[in-house]
């Protein structure tokens, strides 16, 4: 068993893309354009990291095909699972949950969660 370094070209260059086991060049063409979509968005901060793909050495496992993101986006870091029964589900499961997690990490500090005014004891408006 061999590991095949696949990076992104364009800003997803940071991120590698390491794939174990019985993955043909079309599944490592289709796995690389979704990891590049799911990381080539505007409005995202620098990325980097690393994408691992497995594939189950049994034969009698349903979903054989299991992916780890380890993803810093600017100063968060997204982890991703994902399992599938073949390798175009797996890279069309993990370009889901990539958008959704980083989606999270840029929206985390948003002002939405922060408290509109500081509370009584530190000058905000007394009742």
């Amino acid at each position: 068993m061999t590991a095949k370094d696949i990076g992104a070209q364009g800003t997803t260059a940071a991120v590698r893309v390491r794939a174990d086991g019985g993955l043909d060049e079309e599944s490592l063409a289709y796995l690389r354009e979704k990891v590049a979509a799911a990381l080539d968005r505007p409005g995202l901060p620098p990325v980097s990291g690393e994408v691992r793909v497995q594939r189950a050495e049994a034969h009698h496992v349903d979903l054989p095909w299991s992916a780890v993101a380890d993803i810093r986006v600017g100063r968060r870091l997204v982890t991703v699972h994902a399992r599938e029964a073949s390798s175009r589900e797996l890279a069309d499961r993990l370009h889901d949950r990539l958008c959704a997690g980083t989606g999270r990490a840029v929206h985390r500090d948003d002002a939405g969660r922060r408290a509109a005014a500081p509370p009584p004891w530190r000058g905000g408006p007394q009742r």
